[in-house]
């Protein structure tokens, strides 16, 4: 059976997702498509992705390195997807700040899709934002970033946004990343920041909020490239943790308010790099959901310089870690 999607066709596939114990590559139930990578290879190299479930079809907006540019794909069950894909959101050299456009985070409220993304020139990354009625066509919001590195910690970079619309403050919020010389290919730590509109931000005053931990030896480089996801009672976070700056793996987080306190699984990490694999070198920018039945989490794998999306699952809603006791 097929379905044309803006102009491209996608197969739809019915698959049974094998979910076994942990392997030597995966911690804490979660288990790795057998066939990745999904995504990338032909296309080179794909990476940072953002998705949305939306009826029965997933979206996937890929970061995709050879064109500078955000690309869309879409999915019945999150492995197979639409091919070649979809150039939606390019550069524009004539601003300054976003020769590359790269690492989205997309938000769907009142039927309009909301898109930070990152802007990358002359070795600084910012952060702009954009809408879109459909997800396809996007409009940007302001010819200038809406969040640049201005603090010290930052460095020259700030990039990486994940945002959530909070109903009962009326205000986004946004997780961030943090730091780094010019032309650093990964940040250091996460900071966070809120903003009544998207336009106007306002960091917080002791960012950064979650940082590396120096005595351990996955993440004790950096700790970066958060999801976090609203859970009863808290906050869930996925992020990537650097053992040193070319080798990346993906561990998880929870904290009562998202911002403080956060308590790390402690089989970290989750997802781990293979022996000789096409994620052999890293494993970079969870992105999870929870499907009813299972997560499903997509990242990027590197083996030396190519990337590519690969998909892991966990059986069930419950991911094996208490969150912190209330005080």
């Amino acid at each position: 059976m097929r379905q044309r999607v803006f102009g491209f066709v996608l197969l739809m596939f019915t698959l049974t997702v094998p979910v076994s114990a942990d392997s030597p590559d995966t911690a804490g139930g979660w288990v790795k498509y057998p066939q990745n990578p999904v995504m990338g290879g032909r296309y080179g190299t794909c990476f940072d992705v953002a998705v949305l479930r939306e009826h029965d079809v997933y979206r996937m907006w890929l970061s995709w390195r050879p064109k500078h540019s955000l690309a869309l794909v879409e999915s019945k069950d999150g492995i197979h997807w639409s091919e070649p894909p979809v150039i939606v959101f390019g550069p524009r050299k004539e601003t300054g700040w976003e020769d590359d456009i790269n690492r989205p985070g997309i938000l769907k409220r009142d039927g309009v899709y909301h898109m930070w993304y990152t802007g990358q020139a002359n070795g600084y990354s910012s952060i702009g934002y954009a809408t879109s009625a459909d997800g396809i066509s996007w409009k940007r919001m302001s010819d200038k970033p809406v969040l640049s590195a201005d603090k010290t910690w930052e460095g020259a970079t700030v990039m990486c946004p994940h945002v959530i619309w909070d109903t009962d403050t009326k205000s986004y919020r946004m997780w961030y990343s943090g730091g780094g010389k010019q032309n650093a290919n990964e940040p250091d730590d996460i900071g966070y920041a809120t903003s009544p509109d998207g336009l106007t931000w306002t960091k917080r005053d002791d960012n950064p909020i979650f940082t590396h931990d120096p005595k351990s030896d996955w993440e004790k480089a950096r700790a970066t490239a958060c999801q976090v996801i609203p859970q009863s009672g808290g906050f869930l976070m996925f992020y990537i943790g650097f053992g040193d700056p070319n080798h990346a793996q993906i561990g998880m987080a929870w904290s009562k308010d998202g911002i403080t306190s956060w308590q790390r699984y402690a089989h970290n990490p989750i997802i781990r790099t293979s022996d000789n694999g096409w994620d052999m070198h890293a494993c970079y920018k969870p992105f999870a959901i929870f499907d009813g039945e299972k997560w499903i989490l997509w990242y990027n794998g590197r083996r030396m310089l190519l990337e590519q999306i690969g998909v892991a699952f966990h059986d069930g809603k419950d991911l094996g870690f208490s969150p912190p006791a209330a005080p």
